[in-house]
């Protein structure tokens, strides 16, 4: 079995105005071809590829690729395998079926694929899979409470904060837990969550105020969160500035 070869496209800090794709496919011709079209593609990096579902998970918790090109048939764990397996990360990355075969349609759609493409893939149906990601994708949490396990979508979410080993989702509907780091979810989901404090991130959609107190602590006020929340003096400017840019927008 071929091992995958690595390609790591740093993002400026910050921002995911480039689409990360990793590729999965037993085959390293097909590796090569899909890498060649995503070349071609502007606004979209190869952040790396996988020979197995079981380097495509591995790949996928080391390098948080926005979406994962997947074979259906490869050694080991299957395509279908593999995405169930992506959908239970706490912050899964869309995928896209790239097959040979066309008779497994119906079960690629049952673990959420957003799209399914026959090889050989066209540097035009890849664009078009491609958009239908970026707008369809819309982002979620896996969280728990108790024994309830679930997906809340990231637009429902208030603030999280870090709290000992978890991290604690409030949403209008109450608290859940996160089993995972405030700087993952930052680096991953930048361009909706804001660090305002070490433990704090909050949902810029949701972000309506700052206020300075007597003492000269400076407070978030989040629609929905029942109090202000507290902005650390050094994140402060760009608290403001990210409130300005909301309120223009």
């Amino acid at each position: 079995m071929a091992t995958g070869t690595r390609c790591v496209f740093a993002c400026p800090a910050g921002r995911r105005d480039v689409m990360n794709v990793l590729i999965v496919d037993d085959e390293p011709l097909a590796r090569a071809r899909l890498r060649r079209l995503l070349d071609a593609l502007p606004g979209h990096a190869c952040v790396g590829e996988a020979a197995d579902g079981d380097e495509a998970l591995d790949a996928c918790r080391r390098l948080d690729p926005d979406v994962v090109l997947l074979d259906i048939r490869m050694p080991g764990r299957d395509g279908l395998s593999t995405a169930r397996a992506l959908a239970a990360l706490p912050v899964p990355p869309a995928v896209v079926f790239t097959t040979a075969f066309g008779d497994f349609a119906a079960e690629a759609f049952d673990v959420a694929a957003v799209h399914y493409l026959l090889k050989p893939v066209s540097a035009e149906r890849l664009a078009q899979a491609l958009d239908r990601v970026t707008v369809a994708a819309q982002p979620t949490l896996l969280v728990s409470r108790g024994s309830q396990v679930q997906r809340v979508a990231l637009a429902d979410v208030l603030y999280v904060q870090a709290e000992a080993k978890y991290l604690t989702v409030h949403t209008r509907g109450g608290q859940w837990l996160l089993e995972d780091s405030l700087a993952h979810l930052e680096s991953r989901l930048a361009s909706h969550l804001l660090r305002i404090h070490r433990a704090l991130l909050v949902n810029v959609q949701h972000l309506s105020g700052l206020q300075r107190d007597a003492q000269g602590r400076v407070w978030a006020t989040v629609g929905g969160a029942a109090m202000p929340l507290p902005v650390s003096r050094r994140l402060a400017a760009g608290v403001q500035q990210a409130l300005e840019h909301r309120r223009r927008d």
